[in-house]
């Protein structure tokens, strides 16, 4: 298993998602500072979480034009699996990878809290083995929006892959804490191989961390 995290200034994830990976497949992955401009083969690459280039402009705006992520998109489209977490969802968005934009949370603030999501895509790499899970979230800017015919076309072709719900599983308004379209929390590219998650998996990965639900996607990936 070959894995690649890409770093870029202001990631503050990076390390917790290698840590994550080699804690759950036992290989610690390469990390790829962002000026790099190539990737060897890869089984998995992750876009992490944290404020990239202080999140000037759009956030991942800047991210997106880093000499890496040519690659990542030109890897992506071949079919290595892709996750973008947070920021990196943000990345992804950016770069043209998953439709859709992120904006300002409906309540104006930062939000850092628990949640809880449960999987509406079974069939992917990442969400094959997903069930109703806790993980954290800490952004400004998760509400995800998408035109009426973009969205038509993700529920279509059954790329929502997490939903904000309560704890019975149900997906209401009241369980949605950023103003998300649909309560979404994560979608998929149409082949299904790249996920952008506002939740933080590699935060609920080990039980120090006061829950491990967020290994089960990585556990998906890897087997």
């Amino acid at each position: 298993m070959k894995s690649h995290v890409i770093v870029f200034p202001g990631s503050n994830c990076d390390r917790d998602v290698a840590v994550a990976i080699k804690s759950i497949s036992g290989q610690k992955p390469e990390m790829l500072w962002h000026k790099e401009t190539s990737i060897d083969h890869s089984d998995l690459i992750v876009v992490p979480g944290g404020f990239s280039y202080g999140d000037y402009l759009r956030c991942g705006a800047m991210a997106s034009t880093s000499p890496i992520m040519q690659d990542v998109v030109k890897k992506a489209k071949e079919g290595v699996p892709v996750l973008g977490i947070c920021n990196g969802f943000q990345i992804l968005i950016e770069s043209g990878l998953l439709d859709g934009a992120l904006m300002r949370n409906s309540s104006l603030s930062f939000i850092c809290q628990d949640v809880l999501i449960k999987s509406k895509n079974k069939s992917s790499v990442f969400t094959r083995k997903s069930k109703l899970a806790k993980m954290p979230i800490a952004h400004n800017e998760g509400n995800f929006f998408a035109t009426s015919e973009q969205l038509k076309k993700i529920e279509d072709n059954d790329q929502i892959a997490f939903q904000y719900c309560d704890e019975t599983g149900n997906v209401e308004q009241s369980s949605n804490p950023n103003g998300s379209l649909a309560n979404i929390a994560g979608i998929l590219n149409e082949n299904k191989n790249v996920l952008g998650m506002m939740p933080h998996p590699e935060r609920a990965a080990e039980k120090i961390h006061g829950c491990d639900d967020g290994k089960i996607i990585f556990e998906s990936i890897f087997n």
